[in-house]
């Protein structure tokens, strides 16, 4: 069973950055696919992007796309996602996840497409 711990959340101004990490404890992470996700109260878990296992093509949502930053340092079983430029729609719980089924290339995906997940890190944006 691979364990996820997300880290980095806050409270930061609409303008600001954050930086989120997954750390994760398999020995088969440069073999999977990370992910991360948000979830505002009262709505749907919404898929941020995603990374392939080499880190060779990556996937954003169209409300992120040009401000967040999603990589991965294989070498510490650590993936990232960089905030920019961050608005106060980008306050929820994120969370990062992880699937073992490798993909060609990075789409939208949903939940059910991955195997385990972090325990969530509160980002506030304040305006």
């Amino acid at each position: 069973q691979v364990q996820l711990v997300d880290s980095g959340g806050g409270l930061v101004q609409a303008g600001g950055s954050l930086r989120l990490s997954c750390a994760t404890s398999g020995r088969t992470f440069y073999y999977n696919v990370m992910g991360w996700f948000r979830q505002a109260p009262g709505k749907e878990r919404e898929f941020v992007g995603g990374i392939t296992s080499s880190g060779g093509s990556t996937y954003y949502a169209d409300s992120v796309k040009g401000r967040f930053t999603i990589s991965r340092d294989n070498a510490k079983n650590t993936v990232y996602l960089q905030m920019n430029s961050l608005k106060p729609e980008d306050t929820a719980v994120y969370y990062c996840a992880t699937r073992r089924t490798p993909v060609r290339d990075m789409g939208v995906m949903s939940p059910t497409d991955f195997d385990s997940w972090g325990q969530g890190t509160q980002v506030t944006v304040s305006s």
